[in-house]
């Protein structure tokens, strides 16, 4: 009997120790169960989906917004990819090809001068030849498009557009674009013009450009007008 009572102590401690054993596990199953998301970091350290960090990201890999080459501006909607470019500009417009003479219809630069100036030009080529002289046509009518073209590429060369008016003339001005004027080539032809041009009332109209040609019916009779240092003195490149 002397032992009954340290009997009942240790088997109370016993029984208190599995209880806690059971509590224990049991809280190790249920962290077990819970949800992985339970157990990842807070907010602040993963971007949330629809973030700006995670929409940032999506515009990277989508790439730059197409824009203007050079000029930083979005894109305009004629240069969608897949558009097709507007038509360059070519013999439609009055570009020469080499070799053009004065008899060339099927070149609308010739074919659509002014109807008079051509035939003046096809008769004083025909009497140059027996002179052993082509006429050889380097410019002749041209698009208002093409015109405004050159100005541009003038202005781009000379660095001014006063001083690109002294070789190129507006569209608005231009003789070209009404096609009464053409400019002649090779030095043979212009030299052979200056002798004998105002017999067919071809006349150079300009100190600076010797290779320009227009109609001045008069001339056969009064002979060719005093020519104008370059255009910017021509009263008609002021209209």
């Amino acid at each position: 009997m002397s032992y009954s009572r340290p009997a009942r102590r240790a088997a109370h401690r016993t029984s208190s120790t599995i209880l806690a054993a059971a509590v224990v596990l049991g809280a190790a199953i249920v962290a077990v169960a819970a949800s992985p998301l339970d157990l990842l970091p807070g907010d602040d350290s993963t971007p949330a989906v629809g973030s700006a960090d995670a929409e940032a990201g999506a515009e990277a890999d989508a790439g730059p917004a197409a824009t203007d080459a050079g000029s930083g501006r979005p894109a305009r909607e004629d240069s969608r990819p897949g558009r097709p470019p507007s038509m360059p500009l070519g013999e439609a417009d009055g570009a020469v090809p080499d070799g053009v003479t004065v008899f060339d219809d099927d070149v609308p630069a010739v074919a659509q001068l002014d109807p008079d100036l051509l035939d003046a030009l096809r008769e004083a080529a025909s009497d140059a030849a027996d002179d052993g002289v082509e006429f050889v046509v380097n410019s002749g009518w041209r698009s208002a498009e093409y015109q405004e073209h050159l100005l541009r590429e003038a202005v781009a060369e000379y660095g001014s557009e006063e001083e690109a008016a002294r070789w190129v003339s507006t569209p608005e001005t231009s003789l070209h674009v009404s096609g009464d004027a053409v400019d002649l080539g090779p030095s043979e032809a212009t030299d052979w013009l200056s002798e004998h041009g105002a017999e067919y009332g071809l006349c150079q109209i300009y100190d600076n450009e010797p290779w320009h040609y227009e109609l001045r019916p008069d001339a056969a009779d009064d002979g060719c007008p005093r020519r104008y240092d370059d255009p910017t003195q021509d009263p008609r490149m002021q209209e």
